[in-house]
């Protein structure tokens, strides 16, 4: 239901396994994608009528439509008996497909952790990804764990109650991550550098390889890591005047940094608190 980048880059992945995709449904772009990647698959608007033809209903639409969809199909009549029903998002509540275990179908959610920027680089890079897998059934937890495999995934189970704080770190390391490479290039800019992203992209990418490598503390570099106060405030201070949007993230990062740095033994107390006092300032 939904054959957006994930759910079809799945779809591929399970045909390939041996499972057959019956159907696919959702708008325009799901019927254009399902042509293209699972031929012969057939298709229907209709999630209802789409879900009838399956064992396994697979909800790949966005969070807020998790449970309308589940609703709509198992209102229709579109869960045969015996079905499982799962849905792809790593902060939503299995209680999203209440309706569906109100109809007598087994529910689960799997969530790559992995970023889709569309079907073919998730077909690619799922195999050896994790995928977390929550279900409140061992039988179920086992399926789920089964389908991931059958991806060249790594299952891992995900208790439901941990959702939303699993899915918070998920947004750190890929989201934000992107967010703060956006700020720096937005800062070179302002600084009148040219060609800032290829620039930045040599230390964006070293940083990153040294993270996995060494683990976070070994791997941090920078001011609020050294405890070097001076530097932190010159950084505010042509943040403040060129690129004050900035401002608000430096100190929050640079606080996170210097917590790292804490505990890591990297810095002591005393630089510690000076970093929290500079930072104080700009807050």
């Amino acid at each position: 239901m939904g054959a957006g980048r994930v759910a079809t880059a799945l779809g591929v992945l399970w045909a390939r396994a041996g499972h057959r995709i019956v159907a696919a449904s959702g708008r325009e772009p799901s019927r254009e994608r399902a042509s293209k990647y699972l031929p012969g698959t057939g298709f229907q608007p209709d999630p209802a009528r789409a879900a009838a033809a399956a064992d396994t209903v697979v909800l790949g639409v966005r969070d807020d439509l998790i449970e309308t969809i589940c609703g709509r199909v198992a209102s229709g009549g579109g869960l045969r008996p015996g079905a499982r029903v799962l849905h792809l998002s790593g902060s939503v509540p299995l209680t999203a497909l209440g309706p569906a275990r109100e109809a007598g179908a087994d529910v689960l959610s799997l969530h790559p952790l992995l970023s889709f920027p569309d079907v073919s680089t998730g077909i690619e890079r799922l195999p050896g990804s994790g995928i977390a897998v929550t279900a409140d059934a061992p039988e179920v937890e086992s399926f789920g764990q089964e389908m991931a495999r059958d991806a060249g995934a790594r299952p891992f189970a995900l208790p439901d109650i941990v959702k939303p704080l699993y899915h918070a770190g998920a947004v750190f390391a890929a989201n934000y991550l992107v967010a703060v490479e956006a700020l720096a290039e937005q800062i070179l800019i302002a600084a009148g550098v040219a060609g800032a992203s290829s620039l930045l992209e040599p230390l964006a990418r070293s940083a990153f390889d040294r993270t996995f490598a060494l683990g976070p503390a070994a791997a941090l570099t920078g001011p609020a890591a050294r405890g070097d106060t001076g530097t932190i405030e010159r950084n505010l201070r042509a943040l403040a005047e060129a690129v004050p949007g900035a401002v608000a993230s430096y100190v929050a990062l640079a606080e996170a940094v210097t917590a790292i740095a804490l505990n890591a033994g990297r810095i002591d107390a005393d630089q510690h608190a000076r970093v929290r006092e500079a930072l104080d300032q700009w807050r």
